[in-house]
C-alpha cells in the first residue's frame, strides 16, 4: 500500500505560477513593511492558490512482481567431449534447484548453442535475449551461463546486454585440456575439371608445444599423399579435380596422445568440379528438318564449344566445279577424327550415313574413343537402317541395337518402366498422362537385338531411345528423325530441350543423372540420404557421423527410381554413407567451424563482460568434484560474487491492482478551509 499527493490544477500552469509568484512578491512586502497580520494574509492567499492546484490524497494498492533470473545451458557439440555433459547436466540442476529457493525470484531455463549446419559458433546470448524478451528490465536479476566458456557472440559491452544485472559464467571442462586440428587456410570452391586446385592448411596443437604429426589427404575417400608436420606448420597439397560436382578432399592429423577430441583432427573441402568448355563434335548427314534443332540446342549453351561437320555435297554428286569454287577451306577431317578425337567430350551423328567421305579406319577411331570414356549420341532416321548405315562399320561394336527397317506411321512416344526410373527421362513435362501430352512422331525405326532396355517406346512399344554403356563410354541411339517437330511445336511441341540436354549431360557423365548414385544432401537441419536406382528394392544404408557414430537407415520408395531417408545434421564435419557398394561423402557446416577451432575450455572469454557486470566467470569442477557456489539474493550493490558465492539482483518492481483518490478542496472540506481562511483575516483585520 503507497500513499502520496497527487495535483490536478483547475486553471492553466501559467495562471496558477503567475498567481504563486505574485503571492511571493506580496509576502516580501508586507514583510518590509513590518505590516500587521502579514502571516495570516498570506496563508490566506496561499490556500486559494493551493485549491486552485486541486490537491488530492492517494492511495495505490500494488503487488509485487518476482525478479527473473535465466540459466542458458550450452548444448553445442564441444560440450559432448570429456565428462562435459555430465558437469553440465549436474551443475545445471543444483544451480535451479538453489535460485528456486530464493523468495520472489522467477527462473527461466534455456537450451543454447546446437548445431543445426547454418549457425557457425556456440551462440549463448541471442538464447539469452529471446528468454527475456516479454521481461521489463527493472525485474531481470540475472543471468548465468553453463558452459565451456567458447562462446562466439559475446556483446561489444554491456550496454548491448539491453539490461543492468550481473552475467555468471559456469565453466565446464578441466585446465590443463590438449588439443590438436587441422585448420583450412585457403582453399578454392571451383575448379575445372582435368585441372589442379592447391588447399592451403595448418597443423595447430593446444595444450602442447613442439609435437610433430602424420597427415593424409584423401579425395572422394582414396588417399593421395601423406606428410609429416611439426605443431604450427603450414603446408598446401594440389588436389587433382576428377569430376564434375562435389570433390569432397579430406585432410586428418595423426592424434595428440590424450587429446580432448578427435573431430577436428580433419578438416574437409568440398570442391565443386565445372567444365571449363563441353567441346561437341556435330556431324551431320544430308540436310534434313530436323539438323537447325541440334545446331540451335548445342550454340544457345555458353558452356558448348560446338564444331559442326555437315556434308551438303556427297562425293557421288561431283560434278566437275573446282573445289576452289566450292569452299574456303577444306574440312579437316583427319586432325578431328584421329589427331584430336579425345578433346570432345561428346560426337553427335545426326541423320549420318557413309557416302565416303570419312573412312572406315575413322570409325574404328570413334568406337575406341567410347570404350576409353568418351560418348556418342546417333539420332537416326532411314539413314540408319539403310546398306550406307553406320551400323555397317567398326561403330556397330559399342551401338546398342541393330537396325531392321523403318516403320511410318503416327504414334506418341511414352516413357518404359525403365524411362519412368532414370534420370535422364523421370519426370519429364507431360509424360504422367496416356497419351502424354507432346505431339506425335510419324517415323521410327526399327531394331532387335537391344543391348539395354529402352528409356522410351514409340510405335507398338518398340525401342524409341536407348541409353547404353560400352567400357568407360556411354552411347545414346535416338530412333527417329522426328524430334523437331517438338521443337517447332506441332500439335503442341514437347519436351525436346529438357530430354535433349539431360540426355547430353548424361553422356558427358553428369553425376546428378547417373543411374545408380548414392547422395547426401544437407536440407536445413537434416541430413537427407538418396538412392537412385533402376532395380525394385535397395539395400540399407549405413551413415557414420564426424563422430564416428554409426546408423544403419532403412530407404522408402518416393519418385520413381529414387529411394529416401533423413536424419538429423546435428554434427558438423564429413558424414558418409555407404550400402556396401556405393559410397557417399558431404560435409555439413563452414570449412572452419568456429565450434571445434578452439575446443579446450577457458574463463578467460566471459570474464571481461562477467566482471563489467559485477558477475564472475569460474569453473564448475573443483579437482574431481562438481563444486557450486552458494547463490546469494543481492538488492544494492555493484558487485555481485565473492568467495564461494554468486549473487542475484532483487528488484523491487510491483504492478499497481487498485487507486484511490481524496481532493482535499472537494466539497465542504474545502469550503470550510477556505471559509476559515477568509474569517481568520477578517478577525485580524478587526483587531
Amino acid at each position: 500500500m503507497n500513499y502520496g499527493i497527487a495535483f490536478t490544477p483547475l486553471v492553466p500552469s501559467f495562471v496558477l505560477w503567475t498567481a504563486i509568484a505574485a503571492i511571493v512578491v506580496i509576502a516580501a512586502l508586507l514583510a518590509l513593511t513590518r505590516s500587521r497580520g502579514a502571516a495570516v494574509r498570506v496563508a490566506a492567499l496561499a490556500l486559494i492558490v493551493l485549491a486552485l492546484s486541486n490537491p488530492s490524497f492517494t492511495r495505490e494498492d500494488r503487488e509485487p512482481l518476482s525478479s527473473v533470473a535465466v540459466v542458458v545451458v550450452d548444448k553445442s557439440p564441444s560440450q559432448s567431449f570429456g565428462t562435459r555433459t555430465q558437469e553440465t547436466a549436474k551443475a545445471q540442476e543444483e544451480l535451479v534447484d538453489r535460485l528456486k529457493k530464493i523468495k520472489g525470484l522467477e527462473v527461466r531455463v534455456v537450451d543454447a548453442g546446437q548445431a543445426d549446419g547454418e549457425t557457425d559458433g556456440t551462440h549463448l546470448f541471442g538464447a539469452l535475449s529471446s528468454a527475456l524478451s516479454d521481461v521489463p528490465v527493472d525485474r531481470v536479476a540475472g543471468a548465468f551461463l553453463i558452459t565451456d566458456g567458447r562462446v562466439h557472440d559475446i556483446p561489444a559491452n554491456t550496454a548491448a546486454l539491453g539490461f543492468q544485472a550481473p552475467v555468471h559464467a559456469l565453466i565446464t571442462g578441466r585446465k590443463g585440456e590438449r588439443d590438436r586440428r587441422i585448420a583450412i587456410t585457403a582453399a578454392p570452391r571451383f575448379g575445372i575439371v582435368g585441372q589442379t586446385q592447391t588447399i592451403t592448411y595448418r597443423l595447430d596443437d593446444q595444450g602442447v608445444t613442439g609435437q610433430s604429426a602424420k597427415v593424409v589427404i584423401r579425395r572422394d575417400g582414396e588417399e593421395i599423399g601423406e606428410r609429416t608436420l611439426q605443431s604450427g606448420q603450414t603446408s598446401s597439397v594440389d588436389v587433382d579435380i576428377k569430376h564434375e560436382g562435389p570433390n569432397i578432399v579430406e585432410i586428418e592429423a595423426s592424434p595428440l596422445d590424450n587429446e580432448l577430441t578427435l573431430v577436428n583432427n580433419r578438416a574437409v573441402v568440398a570442391i565443386d568440379g565445372v567444365r571449363d568448355k563441353l567441346r561437341v563434335l556435330l556431324v551431320s548427314g544430308e540436310p534434313h528438318s530436323g539438323e537447325r534443332t541440334w545446331r540451335n540446342l548445342l550454340k544457345s549453351d555458353a558452356s558448348v564449344d560446338l564444331v559442326h561437320f555437315t556434308i551438303l555435297r556427297p562425293p557421288e554428286k561431283q560434278d566437275g566445279t573446282p573445289i576452289n569454287e566450292l569452299s574456303l577451306i577444306a574440312f579437316p577431317t583427319r586432325e578431328l577424327f584421329q589427331q584430336k578425337i579425345n578433346e570432345f567430350q561428346l560426337i553427335i551423328f545426326d541423320r549420318y550415313a557413309r557416302q565416303g567421305v570419312l573412312p572406315v579406319a575413322y570409325f574404328d577411331n570413334i568406337a575406341r574413343y567410347v570404350r576409353t570414356g568418351g560418348a556418342v549420341l546417333v539420332a537416326a532416321g532411314p539413314d540408319y537402317a539403310s546398306n550406307t548405315s553406320i551400323w555397317r562399320t567398326p561403330l556397330d561394336s559399342v551401338l546398342p541395337a541393330e537396325p531392321v527397317g523403318v516403320t511410318e506411321k503416327p504414334f506418341y512416344a511414352r516413357l518404359s518402366d525403365a524411362g519412368k526410373r532414370h534420370p535422364v527421362t523421370r519426370g519429364l513435362e507431360g509424360s504422367a498422362s496416356d497419351p502424354p501430352h507432346w505431339s506425335r512422331f510419324f517415323r521410327t525405326v526399327d531394331t532387335r537385338n537391344a543391348v539395354t532396355a529402352p528409356v522410351m517406346t514409340g510405335a507398338d512399344g518398340e525401342p524409341l531411345l536407348l541409353l547404353s554403356r560400352f567400357g568407360e563410354g556411354r552411347v545414346a541411339l535416338l530412333l527417329t528423325d522426328h524430334i523437331w517437330l517438338w521443337a517447332r511445336g506441332y500439335e503442341g511441341g514437347g519436351p525436346h530441350l529438357d530430354l535433349l540436354r539431360r540426355m547430353s549431360h548424361w553422356l558427358m557423365k553428369e553425376p546428378d543423372l547417373d543411374e545408380e548414385a548414392l547422395r547426401l544432401q544437407v536440407q536445413g537441419k537434416n541430413l537427407q540420404v538418396i538412392r537412385q536406382t533402376m532395380a525394385d528394392s535397395v539395400s540399407p544404408v549405413t551413415v557414420t557421423s564426424p563422430s564416428g557414430a554409426t546408423k544403419t537407415l532403412t530407404l522408402t520408395a518416393g519418385d520413381p527410381g529414387e529411394w529416401r531417408a533423413t536424419i538429423p545434421a546435428n554434427e558438423l564435419g564429413l558424414w558418409q554413407a555407404t550400402d556396401g557398394t556405393l559410397k557417399a561423402l558431404t560435409n555439413v557446416g563452414p570449412t572452419n567451424p568456429k565450434e571445434f577451432s578452439e575446443v579446450t575450455s577457458t574463463t578467460r572469454m566471459l570474464q571481461p563482460l562477467a566482471h563489467a557486470t559485477g558477475g564472475d566467470a569460474r569453473r564448475v569442477v573443483d579437482g574431481s568434484s562438481i563444486e557450486l557456489p552458494r547463490i546469494v539474493p543481492v538488492r544494492t550493490s555493484s558487485v555481485f560474487h565473492g568467495d564461494g558465492w554468486m549473487g542475484v539482483k532483487m528488484r523491487d518492481a510491483s504492478v499497481v491492482k487498485g487507486v484511490g483518490v481524496l481532493p482535499i478542496f472537494a466539497g465542504l472540506i474545502g469550503l470550510l478551509l477556505l471559509l476559515g481562511a477568509f474569517a481568520a483575516t477578517w478577525l485580524r483585520e478587526g483587531r
